[in-house]
C-alpha cells in the first residue's frame, strides 16, 4: 500500500504483556505508560518526540486523556488527526473529559465510527467533520478452522456437543443466561467458558445449583493467538450479552473470530451484535434463556445447520471483516485528510497572495 507505519503501543495493558513486539512490516514504539488496563484513562508520562507523521490515527474515543495527549501534539506540530469512537449510548462526561472531548472534536480532520449507532451519536454531539464506518478485522490465516482433537481430548471434552463463550466473565455479558440456558440441554453437551472476571465465583455457584457444574469446563484468560485453537474445539460460539443503563454490546469482536473459524455464533439482540452475525448464525432476545436454549437446541438436533453457518460466516468475514480491508479503508480515509488539507493550505496561500 506504499504506506510507512509506526506503532506507538505500552508495554502491557493491565495485566497482560505485550504479545508482539517486532514486525517486519511496520515499526513498534514500546513506551512507558501509567493506568494501563484502565480504558480512557491511560497516558504517556515520557516525551514521545515531534510528530513527523502525515497523519495520526488513534484508537482510543474522542474523550479519553490519551487522545488529548495526542491531538495537542498534532496541534502544535500542524499533522492532521483521526480518532475512534464506538460508544453507542449518550453519555455527558465531567470535566476535564468533555473538555477533551470538544478539543478533539475542534482539532480532529476525521473519525472512525465503529458503527452506525456511533456515527448518529457523533452527529448529535455536534461533531460534523467526515466519518467513516470501519468495524474491526481479523486475520483469515490466523483464524481459521483447525484440527481441535487434541485439545478437545486435553480439556475432557471427547466428542459431546461444545457450546462455547470467550470473553470477559462479567455480569453484563449474559453468563448467567447462558448457564441456566445449558442446564435444559441434553447431557451430551458440553460448555466451555474461556476467560476471567469477577462473574466467575457466581456462575460456579449458579452451574452448582442447577446440577451443571460437571459439565462445564472453565479456562482462564488465554493468549491471543491461542483464541483460534479454542474457537476451533467448540460447535458454536455464544456471545449473550445484556444492555446495561452504560453499555450495549458494541461490536463483539469474538463473534468474526469465531465466524472465521467456521464456529457458528449465536448471540442476543444487544447493540450490535445481529448486524455482525448476518445469516451467519441465530439471535435471541437478550435476557431470554428459553430463546437462547431454543437456538441452541436447533444446532445440537441439525449438524448440517452447524456447517452451513460455519461455511456462511467464513465467506461473510472473508467478505467484510478482514485486517486487509480495515487497513484499506483507513487508508482511503486517511488520504481523504490529507487532501483536505493539502486543499486548505492551498487556499490560505492563494490569500496571503491576494493580500500582497
Amino acid at each position: 500500500m506504499g504506506v510507512d507505519l509506526t506503532l506507538i503501543v505500552p508495554p502491557r495493558w493491565g495485566s497482560q504483556p505485550l504479545e508482539i513486539r517486532e514486525s517486519e512490516l511496520y515499526r513498534i514504539r514500546v513506551l512507558p505508560c501509567l493506568l494501563t488496563g484502565y480504558t480512557h484513562f491511560h497516558f504517556y508520562p515520557v516525551r514521545i518526540g515531534p510528530i513527523d507523521a502525515d497523519v495520526v490515527y488513534l484508537e482510543e474515543e474522542p474523550w479519553s486523556l490519551v487522545t488529548h495527549q495526542f491531538v495537542r501534539l498534532c496541534v502544535k506540530a500542524r499533522k492532521p488527526v483521526i480518532f475512534t469512537t464506538w460508544q453507542t449510548i449518550s453519555k455527558t462526561y465531567p470535566p476535564p473529559f468533555s473538555y477533551f472531548e470538544r478539543y478533539t472534536f475542534a482539532h480532529a480532520g476525521a473519525a472512525i465510527a465503529g458503527n452506525k449507532e456511533a456515527v448518529e451519536l457523533l452527529r448529535t454531539r455536534g461533531f460534523t467533520k467526515p466519518v467513516s464506518i470501519i468495524p474491526y478485522g481479523v486475520y483469515p490465516e490466523v483464524f481459521f478452522r483447525r484440527e481441535s482433537s487434541l485439545l478437545r481430548s486435553k480439556l475432557g471434552l471427547g466428542d459431546s456437543f461444545v457450546i462455547g463463550y470467550v470473553g470477559r466473565v462479567i455480569a453484563a455479558k449474559g453468563i448467567a443466561d447462558l448457564i441456566q440456558a445449558f442446564a435444559v440441554l441434553p447431557q451430551q453437551c458440553r460448555l466451555l467458558i474461556v476467560g476471567d472476571g469477577d462473574f466467575r465465583g457466581e456462575g460456579e455457584r449458579l452451574a452448582g445449583g442447577l446440577g451443571v457444574h460437571s459439565r462445564i469446563h472453565w479456562v482462564p484468560q488465554i493468549p491471543s493467538l491461542e483464541v483460534p485453537d479454542y474457537l476451533s474445539a467448540m460447535d458454536a460460539l455464544v456471545l449473550p450479552s445484556r444492555t446495561t443503563a452504560g453499555w450495549k454490546e458494541q461490536f463483539g469482536r469474538v463473534l468474526i473470530e469465531a465466524m472465521a473459524c467456521e464456529t457458528p455464533p449465536v448471540g442476543s439482540i444487544s447493540g450490535e451484535i445481529p448486524n455482525v452475525i448476518g445469516d451467519a448464525g441465530l439471535v435471541f432476545p437478550e435476557g431470554d434463556v428459553k430463546g437462547l436454549a431454543a437456538q441452541l437446541l436447533r444446532l445440537v438436533q441439525n449438524p448440517g445447520l452447524v456447517t452451513e453457518l460455519g461455511k456462511r460466516g467464513r465467506a461473510r468475514v472473508l467478505e467484510f471483516f478482514t485486517q486487509r480491508r480495515m487497513a484499506e479503508q483507513v487508508l482511503k480515509l486517511c488520504r481523504r485528510v490529507l487532501a483536505a488539507e493539502a486543499e486548505i493550505e492551498d487556499r490560505e496561500t492563494a490569500q496571503m497572495g491576494r493580500a500582497r
